[in-house]
């Protein structure tokens, strides 16, 4: 027979294991002590209450055995959080609008006297151009005494006419007769008969027929009978100028033909003073104090510190269905700009001295993220046509331009030509004329984008201009003044009245004002009204800032700590079970007990053999005497 015996551990062996286990917790315990500076959010945040300086946040602690006091001054601290965030809120966003102040400054100094442009508004000599423009002017006469009864007087015809100009006349003849100037009804834009005594004359719009390549027509209207002539006349005139290849050659620059006198400061200038340049409506342009000569100064205003000239405005020779103007154009501009005399000029009556007084105003704008201005147009996405420095104007007008020759395949005349591009000529192009005043008119509407593309510069300079006039010369001194221009311009005097005109233009003031921008919020204004918000609400200064940065850290650095022990308390009640054997455990499948505590006690099972009856006996004396059994 045989008996089973369930051993024990050792109790020494057993409680060397408990020790080593119980100084292996304490060693873990001590290593989490060195981080573990808070034992609780409650702990810390009432640490933070009894030793901070921000005003308030010590009544959170101090009442807490008031429950209604303690809710009271919990909702009023972090109310008056949310109104100190509300109002660093509104702080942000003004500083991130990058606001300016303007400064206004009076300067002083010695002023840079401007650009002044001066052009004779008659594009070419009619004699000169005559005969490019003869068959035009015939088909104008006829049109004009079909629509106004008008017989325009032509000058004598030169019938000795090559084939090639007969050639050409014959084009123009049937260019012309596809853009006819006609008379259209206000309401529906119908075409009336011609010389009808039934038509009220008031219930009409004069105007001429433009029509695409497959025929979509619109009819270009206006109001004025003059304006639509003179439009319509405009519009030939261009593709005529476009046809001539030396139409450059038929312009005559004569200064001494034009300028009768020039002064400055009163001293006499010259030829040396002034630049020249031809416009094909406004004529011979002279452009004095541009950057090809030494620029004039002036230190004192008044009409005898300016530039004073005498110019000849007798309409002789003058294209007359083209020049409707009597007079010379002006215009005042910086140096190196455009003088683009139909947007900044005005015109001189002849027979009247024009006393134009100038106030000079800079305008500094700050780039980057303050304003959509440009420093010098690198960074505008439209190419600059112009042999000058970057403008807003001279960005429109090269944004026009490079629509022109992408839609409609050609250059319009009065701007410069691109590289590779050709001068619109119907003769080429025949719906140049419905693709421009269809581009024009999307151009007016920006919707070509060129008004949103150009942006204004950053550093502009603008003359503020006014104008007086009176009568020159006088009527008991002209005869003298025009015997003396008469002898030395050789003056042909056929007009008194109309034939001469006097500018001056000169500096109002001494001084002239220089509006700038600055910064309105710097990152020192910044932090000044950060501070002044914080002290109201919390009367604390920058190391409360950082207690309050502290206190963030602490409470970032617990969370992180009571995750850790949360996940580590979880892996010491979940430990994995251990094998069993089902040979030598199986008698004690059912009598295991469940351990509550993550102990772990090894049971052995020693399965010994019964002593027999007489070794049950005692095996020697015993202290008390001996007893035996039979």
């Amino acid at each position: 027979s045989g008996s089973v015996k369930a051993g024990k551990m050792p109790e020494g062996e057993k409680m060397g294991q408990c020790k080593q286990e119980e100084e292996q917790q304490q060693k873990e315990e001590k290593q989490e002590g060195l981080i573990e500076f808070y034992s609780s959010y409650q702990e810390l945040f009432q640490f933070f209450c009894s030793n901070t300086t921000i005003h308030g946040a010590i009544r959170l602690v101090c009442s807490k055995k008031n429950k209604m006091k303690t809710a009271f001054w919990s909702v009023l601290f972090f109310l008056t959080f949310g109104l100190l965030y509300w109002q660093f809120g509104l702080i942000y966003r003004d500083y991130f609008s990058y606001p300016v102040n303007l400064n206004l400054n009076l300067n002083s100094d010695r002023m840079a006297f401007p650009a002044v442009t001066l052009c004779t508004l008659n594009p070419y000599r009619y004699s000169a151009i005559r005969k490019q423009l003869d068959k035009l002017d015939q088909i104008t006469h006829q049109t004009l005494l079909d629509l106004y009864d008008y017989n325009m007087s032509l000058p004598q015809r030169d019938w000795s006419t090559s084939s090639t100009q007969k050639r050409s006349s014959r084009s123009l003849l049937h260019h012309v007769q596809r853009h006819p100037l006609r008379r259209q009804k206000r309401d529906n834009l119908v075409s009336l008969p011609e010389n009808n005594p039934s038509v009220d004359k008031n219930d009409w719009k004069i105007g001429f027929v433009l029509c695409s390549e497959n025929n979509d027509c619109f009819h270009q209207a206006y109001s004025s009978g003059v304006d639509a002539v003179r439009e319509w006349y405009s519009f030939h005139y261009i593709n005529i100028l476009a046809q001539v290849p030396d139409a450059k050659d038929l312009d005559e620059s004569d200064f001494e033909n034009f300028i009768y006198s020039c002064r400055f400061n009163e001293a006499t200038c010259d030829k040396a003073n002034y630049t020249h340049f031809h416009h094909p409506l406004y004529g011979n342009c002279y452009t004095f104090n541009d950057n090809s000569s030494s620029l004039w100064t002036s230190s004192m205003p008044g009409i005898n510190n300016g530039l004073s000239l005498v110019v000849r405005t007798e309409q002789n020779d003058f294209i007359p269905l083209l020049s409707t103007v009597t007079g010379a154009r002006v215009m005042v501009h910086d140096q190196n700009e455009p003088a683009f005399m139909d947007d900044g000029g005005f015109n001189v009556r002849p027979g009247i001295e024009t006393s134009i007084s100038m106030r000079k105003e800079m305008t500094v704008r700050l780039g980057g993220s303050y304003s959509d201005c440009t420093e010098d147009g690198s960074d505008v996405p439209v190419q600059n046509l112009y042999s000058s420095r970057y403008t807003e104007q001279v960005c429109i007008r090269s944004c026009f331009q490079l629509n022109m020759v992408e839609r409609c395949g050609c250059a319009y005349y009065f701007y410069p030509l691109p590289d590779g591009a050709e001068y619109c000529d119907y003769t080429k192009h025949t719906a140049w004329g419905y693709c421009y005043y269809k581009l024009l008119a999307e151009f007016k509407a920006d919707v070509l984008g060129c008004f949103h593309k150009c942006r204004k510069p950053c550093k502009m300079t603008q003359y503020q201009l006014s104008a007086g006039y009176s009568r020159w010369p006088s009527a008991v001194s002209e005869d003298w003044v025009f015997h003396v221009l008469s002898q030395q311009n050789k003056y042909n005097i056929t007009s008194k009245r109309n034939g001469v005109a006097k500018v001056n233009i000169f500096f109002e003031e001494w001084h002239y004002k220089t509006n700038g921008e600055s910064p309105a919020f710097t990152v020192e204004t910044l932090l000044s009204q950060l501070g002044n918000q914080w002290s109201l609400w919390f009367g604390s200064s920058v190391l409360s800032v950082m207690e309050l940065a502290e206190l963030v850290l602490d409470f970032t650095a617990i969370t992180f700590i009571l995750t850790f022990r949360w996940f580590r308390a979880r892996q010491k009640l979940s430990p994995p079970a251990p094998p069993l054997n089902s040979q030598d455990n199986a008698a004690f499948q059912d009598e295991a007990p469940a351990l509550s505590a993550p102990h772990r006690f090894t049971v052995e099972a020693v399965v010994t053999t019964l002593p027999s009856y007489n070794s049950l006996e005692p095996r020697g004396p015993s202290r008390d005497g001996e007893v035996g059994h039979e």
